[in-house]
Order: C-alpha cells, then sequence, then structure tokens
C-alpha cells in the first residue's frame, strides 16, 4: 500500500504523495478516478459540515433484472454508497453551494431511478435557498437495468436545471472522466460554465459506439476534453489541483462577496476512505 502504479505512464507513486497531489500523476498528468466522497473533500471548505442529502435512497429493481440486486449490494460493499452519486450542502471559498457528485466505481456512475431523483432534489433545494449548483458527472451514461425508468431521468434533470437557470442562480458543471450518452445528454451539459479535468472523455455516445454506427475509425482524442474544447463545448480545461481555487475565483466573480470565513481555496486532502457526515 505504500505505492500506486500510475494509470497513464507507469510511474511507481509513492502513496502520500499521490493522495497529496489529489490522485494526479506528478510526472505525466495523469488524473486518477475519485470516488464522489473524494471528490467532495477536495472541493469544500469543512468536510465535516458537509450535509449530505437524500443519503438512504436506494434503488429497486422495476424491470425484475437478473443479478440487478447482487450487483448494486457490490458496489454497496465496494464504495460505501447506495448508489453512484453524492448530494448536499456545503461551503467553497466561503460560498454556501449545493454539491454533486458522481462515483463511477458504483455501476459505472451510471443514471437510475435513484441517481435523477437525487439530482432533481439537489437543484430544488439550489432553487428554494437560491444557491449556486456545483456538479462533479463521472458517468457512463444511462443505466441499462432500469430500462426506460433510466431514460426519464434525463428529461427530468435537464428541466430541474431549467427552473434553477431562470431564477437566475448559477450552475457549474465540472466534467470528469468520463461524462458520457444519458448524463452529458441532460444536466451535465447545461451549465453555465462548463469545465473538464484534462484527458476526461466527453461527449454522447463513446468512441465504440460511433465506430460500430460510422463503420470506421475515429481520432483517439475526439472526445478528449482538450479537442472538445477547442471545438467550444466546454468553457476551460481546469487541472484538478488548481480547480478549487478556480471555481471559488467563478463563484466570487457571479455572486456577491463571501461571507467573512477562515476557509482556505486549496483543499483538505484526506484519504479516500475518510467519512462525510450526512444530514
Amino acid at each position: 500500500g505504500l505505492w500506486t502504479k500510475c494509470e497513464g505512464c507507469g510511474t511507481p507513486l509513492y502513496h502520500k504523495d499521490f493522495v497529496r497531489n489529489l490522485y494526479v500523476c506528478d510526472k505525466c498528468g495523469f488524473h486518477h478516478r475519485v470516488g464522489a466522497r473524494e471528490r467532495i473533500r477536495q472541493i469544500v471548505d469543512n468536510p465535516g459540515e458537509f450535509v449530505e442529502f437524500d443519503a438512504n435512497l436506494k434503488p429497486a429493481n422495476p424491470l425484475g433484472f437478473p443479478d440487478y440486486e447482487a450487483k448494486v449490494a457490490s458496489d454497496f460493499a465496494k464504495t460505501g454508497l447506495l448508489d453512484a452519486i453524492v448530494t448536499g450542502q456545503g461551503t467553497v471559498g466561503g460560498y454556501p453551494v449545493v454539491l454533486i457528485a458522481m462515483d463511477f466505481f458504483f455501476r459505472g456512475g451510471s443514471m437510475g431511478s435513484v441517481v435523477g431523483e437525487k439530482v432533481v432534489r439537489a437543484f430544488e433545494r439550489a432553487t428554494e435557498n437560491r444557491l449556486p449548483v456545483i456538479a462533479f458527472p463521472a458517468s457512463g451514461g444511462a443505466r441499462m437495468q432500469e430500462g426506460i425508468f433510466s431514460l426519464m431521468q434525463m428529461q427530468k434533470t435537464a428541466a430541474v436545471v431549467d427552473v434553477h437557470s431562470k431564477q437566475g442562480l448559477l450552475f457549474i458543471s465540472v466534467l470528469t472522466n468520463p461524462t458520457l450518452a444519458g448524463v452529458y445528454g441532460s444536466f451535465a451539459s447545461l451549465g453555465d460554465l462548463n469545465i473538464a479535468e484534462p484527458g476526461a472523455t466527453v461527449g454522447f455516445a463513446g468512441p465504440t459506439v460511433i465506430e460500430e454506427t460510422i463503420r470506421r475509425p475515429i481520432p483517439p482524442d475526439l472526445q478528449s476534453a482538450e479537442t472538445v474544447f477547442e471545438h467550444g463545448f466546454i468553457d476551460m480545461v481546469v487541472p484538478r489541483p488548481q480547480l478549487k481555487s478556480t471555481l471559488v475565483k467563478l463563484l466570487r466573480v457571479h455572486l456577491l462577496p463571501a461571507p467573512e470565513s477562515s476557509a482556505s481555496d486549496h483543499p483538505t486532502v484526506s484519504s479516500q476512505s475518510a467519512s462525510v457526515s450526512s444530514g
């Protein structure tokens, strides 16, 4: 457990330094995936004051899909989450913010009924309390085991973003690796500001689906954050160590001065196994 091999360049990384650098390789800059709770810890001023929303919601099996309950139980054992998302409220640079963080380690971050419902409830709370929303999508798309119930979440989440937007409230979407299909095609791409982490795969159809459809190879970087940025679909690409300070600056530009706070613009770094309080 002392060393971690970089998925990008294969370099052995001393684990404590790796964690201190927010799970980014200091040799090649490869951004390793992090779970939803770790993502929140990296962004909020005080993880102990983060209040989680709807922590008890868990998926059903509306279509009677074989082995679905067993797969959900396996992902719960792996991540400690009941589904692929954590929502709640905390402060970022002293600003109260509603946060949405998806977890690719749970069913590939797929969006089913619970994920969609938690996104909707988070935006409704933000609208009611006139708060900005910062979301961290990480998803392969809709959850096939829930069929049409999953696909319904696309319209449902897009609609609640529209209500929030019409109140003049800020939504920042931070696209992480990967953000694809039904999640990208709904709320994830609707931010007032769309940011991506370096190297993140961003798009609607995945590379394999595109190649099977057009029957020819596509460039390996076609859906990289950098390519998508160059073509104007996202506003900026921000390395993870600079992400919190960038978010604070954006909040400062769009909102009134933050309440007096001793909070730092730099994230509190801890291991992925630490807990986040719930309420």
